[in-house]
């Protein structure tokens, strides 16, 4: 057992999710307290204490950009008393919120780990407490840093992750990147070795109104009637490698150049999970190249393309351009 003055000081946030939910004739209702939660895996008191807060209790469908804004702020103001934070949440939308806190909390050389589970910490059997202690003792390991998941075992970089499966315990996969590592009884074991930073970078900013628009075969191009006057920026996931169809008169180019016109900015990425986009490859993707400043994502995932879309929008939105492909922590290769 580590000396206490050798012991990391850690800060749980709770949001909710499943992993604290209870049963009700409604449903699944995230209820359980962050001190419920730390009673059911006492093993971490042998390498970190614990304080815990709880700013909201949510399923993780209703989390969206102000409550990462929130998080951001919280760990912040946090920052300087303890040596990590372990944030628990639902898993539908977890791999936005990590990708979102990995622009929002850059350059991080303590451990944001984000965690949850498939089923409620009060069932008998459930991935809840492994996923929760593994959090943990991977947050109080020295060489931990920045924003990464820890979800059966495995960790993730936060701009790497995407939920694959709905009900299977290994609900995450690292798109197109190699998992930085797994825990085996309690250890970290890494596969890939990241310097730690030397100091944070915080960003307190983003913007809200980026539309994703998944194409559809038939889709009509009136709707860039609502980008044009509710978007700043707009995501296009194109089919395979990506491009726009030449249908009705090429009216989706003709849209997009006057949306492009009006000073917003469009992402051309891909449905297909993994290999990323390529708009040199056919003759529908060249053309983009005349709609005007049209970014490509490339293979980043979606959520970290929406996260960092939204970031740049709201800190740099004279150099979004330019930025869009500077990679932040391994986001685009």
């Amino acid at each position: 057992m580590k000396n206490s003055i050798d012991m990391k000081h850690i800060l749980l946030i709770a949001t909710g999710g499943t992993i604290a939910s209870k049963d009700t004739p409604e449903g699944l209702v995230p209820s359980v307290s962050p001190e419920e939660l730390l009673a059911e895996v006492p093993e971490i008191g042998s390498v970190c204490s614990v304080d815990a807060i709880r700013p909201f209790d949510l399923d993780s469908t209703n989390i969206y950009s102000k409550h990462w804004l929130e998080l951001a702020r919280i760990i912040r103001s946090k920052y300087e008393g303890y040596d990590g934070f372990v944030i628990t949440h639902g898993t539908d939308t977890m791999a936005y919120t990590a990708a979102a806190l990995s622009y929002l909390v850059q350059n991080s050389p303590k451990p944001i780990v984000l965690t949850g589970s498939q089923h409620s910490v009060n069932l008998r059997d459930t991935d809840a407490r492994t996923n929760l202690a593994d959090a943990f003792f991977f947050c109080a390991d020295d060489k931990a840093c920045n924003v990464n998941i820890v979800f059966d075992g495995k960790i993730i970089a936060g701009t790497r992750a995407k939920k694959t499966r709905t009900q299977s315990y290994n609900a995450f996969s690292s798109i197109d990147f190699p998992e930085l590592g797994f825990l085996r009884d309690g250890k970290p074991v890494y596969y890939f070795r990241e310097e730690k930073p030397a100091s944070p970078l915080f960003f307190e900013k983003l913007e809200e109104r980026v539309f994703v628009l998944k194409m559809t075969p038939g889709v009509n191009a009136d709707v860039f009637d609502y980008f044009d006057t509710h978007c700043e920026g707009l995501i296009i996931e194109s089919f395979g490698s990506g491009g726009l169809p030449h249908y009705e008169n090429d009216a989706f180019f003709s849209r997009l150049k006057y949306f492009l016109s009006l000073g917003k900015t469009a992402v051309l990425t891909t449905q297909v999970e993994r290999e990323g986009s390529a708009l040199d490859k056919y003759e529908v993707g060249r053309r983009l190249h005349a709609c005007g400043n049209v970014l490509e994502a490339r293979n980043m995932t979606l959520e970290a393309t929406l996260a960092k879309l939204m970031w740049l929008l709201g800190n740099f939105r004279d150099t979004v351009s330019e930025k869009f492909s500077t990679p932040v922590r391994f986001d685009i290769l």
